[in-house]
């Protein structure tokens, strides 16, 4: 029995050796694993963070962007205005043109009924007010075309264009050049630069 208790004794006292031996060692490992990590720790370079951009560079960033959108804005205003000037130039024109046209028909017509005014005022009449009455009537359909510049064409004793004048007959006359307008047979009339009706003429010399 006294045996046994010696060395029971003797296993307590071993393994609280080995306990403080362990308490002892535990701290150092400790210390080392920490040494350890703040080695590699050491060793990894550390991550370096953006930079945060001024308040200069925040406002030079807005300002590049609003002139950007500015000059885009520009740009959609000065194609938006040429197209309307575009527009507004083909509107007038063609409005101008079909204002010319119906113009042109209507003197048109009308140059018949001048031409008959105008040989009832070159006939011989007794009754000298209705003369004058035909007379008053045909310088008023004068007056008119002027207004709406229809312009006679000048033919007599001018050199023959055939822009100008429809040549019907022709005759020889020592007093007129070659090619000259002699006599003029029906009048021709132009609207503005517009031939509306050539000129019938006679042509000397041809």
């Amino acid at each position: 029995m006294a045996e046994e208790k010696e060395k029971q004794t003797d296993n307590t006292e071993e393994v609280t050796a080995k306990q403080e031996t362990a308490e002892q060692e535990a701290p150092a490992a400790e210390e080392t694993a920490s040494e350890t990590s703040n080695t590699e720790n050491a060793d990894k370079p550390a991550e370096e963070a953006a930079p945060e951009p001024t308040a200069e560079e925040k406002l030079a960033a807005e300002v590049e962007s609003l002139k950007k959108e500015l000059a885009d804005e520009k740009e959609k205003y000065l194609r938006l205005d040429a197209e309307y000037y575009n527009y507004r130039t083909r509107s007038l024109k063609e409005k101008q043109d079909a204002y010319d046209n119906a113009l042109m028909k209507t003197v048109t017509e009308v140059l018949g009924v001048i031409d008959n005014f105008e040989r009832a005022a070159s006939a011989e009449c007794s009754d000298e007010q209705f003369k004058k009455g035909i007379d008053m009537i045909f310088k008023q359909y004068l007056t008119i075309l002027e207004k709406l510049g229809v312009s006679e064409i000048n033919a007599v004793g001018q050199p023959f264009d055939p822009n100008l004048h429809n040549a019907v007959s022709s005759c020889e006359d020592e007093n007129l050049g070659e090619n000259t307008v002699a006599a003029v047979l029906q009048k021709g009339y132009t609207l503005g630069k517009k031939v509306i009706r050539h000129a019938m003429v006679t042509v000397a010399n041809p």
